[in-house]
């Protein structure tokens, strides 16, 4: 079985970063990829607000240049996911998917996590071309135009106050009567102008040539009893929760009620010493790239320690 100091696994900018520093800290990491290289980002389009980019730059292009930075300073990257975990003794055992065993003695997990959709065909069409699962990445985009959000819960309406300061109309579609949201978001998404909330509303399409003009919408208006038209938008954003990405860690790391790990405190610590966590796998909040590279860059100064012996 082969054994490694430090394995990194996830991509993305946590994964790279933590790969990056661990390599300068001589640690030889070994970085599992997973099922999407360069992590949830590269769903994007081009990303303006990562410091250091004043004219943006191309998501897929950014990855890139994360992967290439860490792989200068020694980190072996591989393609592949990690499917199992056992934390039970030291060193601990991880397997891949190509049923490979690997042992690590100090573990950074950065697999991230993935935005819920509709299931919607039209979704996977128009993702990157008027479809997106991030607001603060992508509403810039939409300057001036029409957007709808999907969703009724603080996120959906913090999706749709932020766009309604960029935008000339967002749209609230909400399955339910009601919002779920806080009191003080639901007051704050009623009284903005531009924001119009539309209850017992499913989305069942979108169309457009090239990119979302707009999208197919029920309104249901009694038991048996449902209106059918359409919806001009330039933009369709989807605000209806994160899955994070722990399925293979399930029983052994400190998970919330969400599923997303919990870390210790300020730290980037797990309740299993030696397993570290980064990005949008412990972050349910803010799921900005700038913040888990953040939190990446912490995981391996956190992971160096553990191994010099300085911290359990």
């Amino acid at each position: 079985m082969e054994h490694v100091r430090c394995l990194i696994i996830g991509s993305g900018p946590a994964g790279y970063t933590a790969a990056i520093y661990a390599g300068r800290a001589n640690l030889s990491p070994v970085l599992y990829a997973g099922m999407q290289l360069g992590g949830q980002l590269t769903q994007t389009t081009v990303i303006e607000n990562f410091p250091g980019y004043p004219d943006g730059i191309d998501a897929n292009e950014m990855m890139e240049n994360f992967r290439q930075h860490a792989a200068r300073f020694g980190g072996e990257l591989r393609d592949g996911s990690i499917v199992k975990a056992d934390f039970s003794q030291k060193p601990y055992v991880f397997t891949t998917d190509r049923d490979v065993e690997i042992s690590a003695d100090a573990v950074i997990l950065a697999t991230g996590a993935t935005a819920k959709y509709l299931g919607l065909p039209d979704e996977e069409k128009y993702r990157g071309v008027g479809v997106s699962g991030c607001a603060t990445c992508d509403g810039f985009f939409y300057r001036k135009k029409v957007t709808a959000v999907v969703g009724g819960g603080d996120t959906a309406c913090e999706d749709a106050l932020y766009l309604s300061h960029l935008c000339k109309q967002v749209y609230l579609i909400v399955r339910k009567p009601y919002l779920r949201a806080s009191e003080i978001m639901q007051q704050r998404v009623r009284e903005a102008e531009n924001i119009e909330i539309l209850f017992e509303h499913n989305a069942t399409g979108l169309y457009g040539e090239g990119g979302v003009e707009g999208v197919h919408l029920v309104k249901r208006k009694g038991e048996a009893d449902e209106e059918h038209y359409d919806l001009p938008i330039d933009g369709f954003f989807l605000a209806i929760g994160h899955t994070p990405n722990t399925g293979f860690v399930k029983g052994q790391i400190d998970l919330d009620e969400m599923g997303f790990i919990r870390t210790v405190g300020n730290t980037q610590r797990t309740n299993v010493p030696g397993v570290f966590a980064a990005g949008d796998v412990c972050d349910s909040v803010y799921r900005q790239a700038v913040v888990a590279a953040g939190t990446g860059c912490k995981a391996a100064l956190e992971a160096e320690r553990y191994l010099s012996g300085i911290c359990v």
